[in-house]
């Protein structure tokens, strides 16, 4: 069986720490330890006592009920806390598909669930979020993307790259088109508490019986080194989950499950933190893209440090960010990463000093490459 690399994550791993300005990331200047103990009202000497043993390895107790509790009716016996929310689609992937399943998944999006069940042996087929409709899906398109026999749907919302938010119709019609051919739902929501207009995104939990929640602390939280992530779903399958996690990396270390605790117990304090970031970094970009006249055309994100960008230039875009990295010390992520030519995915979630010396230098980038 052939190998199909995930080609984002090699290129943001190679060069995300050797370049002078990181604008690849989604998530906006991540917390530092004192600042969450801080917000947290914890004794940093309660910290630094913890013993580094085998921590329980679906998560302790208290923060699975932690989790359990931005869920309306779970209990905590639904949740695996994982190590990071990348882990947690793995593992539900590797417990749905087998080879020859059917996969659908809404594109255009981070492809690793994409990669995975196309690595298990799936037949993927893309549902396409279309740039005229506002990065909706066509509802007339769910029962030519989702056939009979459909294992598997997968749903990133928010979305990345393009930080749109699903409208209720096209959530309502994807779980009832998954529904009538009996292909579970797998909601990657990481990006969910992270929108501008500060509307925390509902989550798609509840509203079917074969669904399954993947979010974690690496984006709207700002705690992406961290490494927790967590899956919610129905017990059955929780139970399957936890399994092929014992297979994975046993468990998460018990300073990320303790550090979680607490920043879940100051979820509100984290995300208008994070939303204050974006309304004030947003304008920067935005004003930066627009002196280029025509040459960009974008959607004003919904959520999420990420603005997905046409560019109007026949240089292809892998070929534009490796120049640019190279000569301009800067990082992007080429569209070509979410199957998307002639597109760039700038992350604007920098702290504001840093992300003005950035676009300052990208300027001088874009004009020698795509004005000259």
């Amino acid at each position: 069986m052939s190998f199909h690399a995930f080609d984002l994550e090699r290129w943001q791993s190679t060069w995300e720490n050797r370049v002078r300005y990181n604008l690849s990331e989604s998530g906006v200047h991540p917390l530092a330890i004192s600042e969450l103990l801080t917000m947290a009202g914890t004794d940093p000497e309660e910290f630094l006592a913890l013993r580094m043993v085998y921590s329980q390895s679906d998560g302790t107790e208290r923060l699975r009920t932690a989790v359990a509790d931005l869920y309306d009716g779970t209990s905590n016996d639904q949740i695996v806390v994982t190590v990071g929310s990348s882990e947690a689609n793995f593992v539900a992937c590797w417990t749905l598909i087998e080879p020859g399943d059917r996969v659908t998944v809404l594109t255009p999006t981070y492809l690793q669930t994409w990669g995975i069940a196309r690595n298990f042996g799936a037949h993927v087929t893309s549902l396409p979020l279309h740039r005229e409709l506002g990065w909706e899906p066509n509802l007339d398109d769910l029962t030519r993307t989702i056939p009979a026999k459909t294992k598997l749907v997968v749903v990133t919302n928010p979305n990345n790259p393009t930080g749109h938010v699903l409208s209720a119709e096209a959530r309502r019609g994807i779980l009832e088109r998954a529904s009538a051919v009996g292909a579970w739902v797998l909601a990657d929501e990481v990006y969910q508490g992270a929108e501008l207009d500060g509307v925390t995104t509902s989550s798609l939990w509840g509203g079917y019986d074969r669904l399954i929640i993947v979010n974690g602390l690496s984006k709207a939280y700002a705690l992406p080194g961290l490494r927790i992530g967590w899956i919610v779903g129905p017990r059955t399958f929780r139970d399957a989950v936890v399994q092929r996690h014992d297979y994975t990396v046993i468990g998460p270390s018990p300073a990320s499950d303790y550090l979680a605790v607490r920043a879940l117990t100051v979820r509100e304090a984290i995300l208008q933190r994070t939303r204050t970031i974006l309304l004030n970094n947003y304008p920067t970009l935005e004003r930066w893209l627009g002196q280029f006249g025509e040459l960009f055309d974008w959607r004003p994100p919904q959520a999420g440090a990420i603005c997905f960008v046409r560019y109007r230039h026949p240089m292809e875009a892998l070929q534009l960010v490796e120049s640019i990295r190279a000569e301009e010390n800067i990082l992007l992520v080429p569209g070509e990463h979410f199957d998307r030519p002639h597109h760039l995915r700038l992350g604007f979630g920098n702290e504001p000093a840093e992300l003005d010396a950035a676009l300052a230098l990208l300027d001088r980038g874009i004009r020698r490459l795509l004005l000259d």
